[in-house]
């Protein structure tokens, strides 16, 4: 391995710590965005429990704040519960917002290194078909071991770089798509609660809906 790392030369550096890092994000949101951890089941029926209960007080939203990304959303409405429909919405809508900034955190990172590893290799293989070049023009072309080192730089580099940019922007539109789907959740989550503080939903109804789901 060491052999191959040296041949590709100096810019398989960068991309080693290219691949270092999206190996990084991957594990870190592969963890973070688990559904269970995001959406916890039955949420909005324990909440509407505790309305009913007469339990819902400051200690338990501080709890719903810290326990998940949506119990950070619904402890915001909770803490607005008392205000008219919409400034309630437009509390959540905010504390989505920045729920979502969280969620897609890295992100970038990772389309970055997508983007840019495949420049790396083909930056790698220009050097070393240069290289290539100039001892052609050297020594000619009778011998070809004195070919070799350009021609395995530039198909190293090359490879490795393609290496970690096809499962970088695999990985990069799956936590996308997989986000896009949490936040609907969310966001489903979220009008439930608000229908069913401001009477516009039975809150029996929810209980029971969420039991059937068990």
């Amino acid at each position: 391995m060491f052999e191959i790392v040296k041949a590709g030369g100096w810019l398989m550096l960068p991309i080693i710590a290219c691949s270092v890092v999206a190996l990084a994000i991957v594990a870190e949101r592969l963890w973070v965005l688990r559904e269970k951890r995001v959406i916890p089941r039955n949420l909005v029926a324990q909440i509407w429990q505790w309305a009913r209960d007469g339990e819902l007080n400051e200690t338990r939203i501080r709890a719903l704040q810290q326990s998940s990304p949506l119990g950070k959303i619904l402890a915001v409405g909770l803490i607005n519960r008392h205000h008219e429909r919409e400034v309630m919405k437009e509390s959540i809508e905010e504390a989505g917002r920045a729920v979502v900034h969280d969620l897609e955190r890295f992100l970038n990172p990772l389309g970055t290194i997508a983007a840019v590893t495949p420049l790396l290799g083909l930056l790698g293989t220009v050097i070393g078909m240069i290289a290539v070049f100039t001892t052609i023009t050297t020594v000619g072309v009778g011998n070809p071991s004195e070919l070799a080192g350009g021609i395995s730089q530039a198909l190293i580099t090359t490879a490795s770089g393609l290496s970690v940019a096809i499962p970088s922007l695999i990985f990069h539109r799956y936590f996308r798509g997989k986000i896009d789907a949490l936040v609907v959740s969310m966001e489903q989550e979220t009008i439930k609660l608000v229908e069913v503080l401001h009477g516009k939903r039975e809150g029996d109804y929810v209980v029971k809906r969420a039991r059937s789901k068990r």
